[in-house]
């Protein structure tokens, strides 16, 4: 198998960056009147009603701001034309902030600010900075960041609430999605401003974004990780009390290696060394529970362990292809390695879509992939699947395989 020798894997895994997920958003989804289309079934038509979601493009930036600083200007073009978009459109100029919601002509159908989605625009527009030098895009970015400061932080309780209005101001439905729990605090939104704020460090040194790093890094380790269980917990009030006791396995892996990075980029050697404990904890448990017989990762888990969705989704398996690799990285435990070879066998052989091009949504038990009519969730893009999570997989294990 290539996955013995990086080279022949790392070869393998750009194969599918550049000839099939990269191809696809830049040939099928960008509308040639200005961003992205919102959405395209399994049988690749796309839907140009469809709604815009500010997270779906951020991260399409981000992902072409990441292939233009390590494949090369090819892809310039693409980051610019999301950049401009989210600019143009999905930036507030009354009160600041991204909407969360487009119509197909560019108008607010949502005009909460998320915290999720300030996130994703700092990430995506350091990113845009970090690629090409750009003044704009850092300074949206340093914005973004000093707007969810401003106005999302919880200063007595520590972390960050999950959503305002337009104009800031308390919202009684915080949801991120519909299947989330209304809650003030979630795991996920933690996660991804401390992705953002990792990016932001990378062009920015500010001494008090390093502060609010290093706090947030603490309360992930304190708060939001279950050291009794080495998972994540999903949903808190605002004092910090859990809400739900499920297991979501993806969360779990993508969580122990962002951790690390983050602790890495921040640059403080005695919470590195703290992190790099946890998230050994965290990659041990979701190898010995989340993993199925043919190398692929469950989705979520209840409270007692139970299986709640069989199925396999499209970007856990991203997540414990990276969060494997990287916990090999750290031990030389070839147990992780193995692993991650066996996860890439199961996105290659079952996920990848050979045929119109990205990655199926949901895959079966039985390793075949859904159709929308079987799964109104099961796309090539939509409001959450976008060229994230599997392009961020290989633009890290090339790096991983190649450095």
């Amino acid at each position: 198998m290539t996955e013995n020798n990086n080279g022949a894997w790392a070869a393998e895994i750009r194969a599918e960056l550049v000839r099939n997920i990269l191809p696809f958003w830049q040939e099928r989804m960008r509308d040639p009147e200005g961003g992205f289309f919102g959405a395209a079934g399994c049988d690749g038509v796309v839907d140009a009603a469809a709604p815009r979601s500010s997270v779906v493009n951020a991260r399409i930036l981000w992902t072409f701001a990441t292939a233009t600083r390590m494949l090369g200007d090819g892809y310039r073009a693409t980051a610019d034309w999301a950049f401009d978009y989210l600019g143009r459109h999905f930036l507030d100029v009354t009160h600041g902030g991204l909407y969360w919601l487009l119509d197909a002509d560019g108008r607010p159908l949502s005009d909460r600010k998320q915290t999720y989605a300030q996130a994703f625009g700092i990430y995506a527009l350091s990113e845009h900075a970090r690629a090409t030098g750009s003044g704009d895009s850092l300074d949206l970015a340093i914005g973004l960041y000093r707007l969810v400061e401003q106005h999302a932080a919880d200063r007595a309780g520590g972390g960050y609430i999950e959503a305002l209005d337009r104009a800031w101001q308390p919202l009684d439905d915080m949801r991120l999605s519909d299947k989330d729990l209304n809650s003030p605090k979630s795991m996920n939104t933690h996660l991804h401003v401390m992705e953002a704020y990792t990016n932001l460090l990378r062009v920015w040194r500010d001494p008090e974004l390093e502060a609010r790093q290093a706090s947030l890094i603490a309360i992930t380790l304190d708060r939001i990780v279950d050291n009794r269980t080495d998972h994540f917990r999903l949903f808190f009030d605002r004092d910090w009390r859990p809400l739900d006791g499920h297991v979501s396995y993806g969360h779990d892996i993508e969580g122990s290696w962002l951790l690390v990075e983050a602790a890495e980029v921040l640059g403080d050697a005695a919470l590195l060394a703290r992190v790099r404990a946890v998230a050994m904890l965290m990659a041990e448990r979701t190898l010995a529970e989340g993993c199925d017989s043919d190398g692929s990762l469950y989705y979520e888990a209840d409270h007692d362990g139970r299986l709640v969705d069989a199925n396999k989704h499209w970007w856990p398996q991203a997540e414990a292809l990276v969060g494997f690799y990287n916990a090999y990285q750290m031990t030389g435990d070839t147990a992780f390695r193995t692993a991650a070879a066996d996860v890439w066998a199961f996105i290659r052989d079952k996920v990848v879509d050979r045929q119109h091009g990205e990655w199926h949504a949901k895959i079966k038990p039985d390793g075949q992939p859904y159709t929308v009519a079987e799964d109104a969730d099961a796309c090539l893009a939509g409001p959450w699947k976008c060229p994230y999570h599997n392009a961020r997989a290989c633009f890290e294990m090339i790096e991983r395989l190649e450095g």
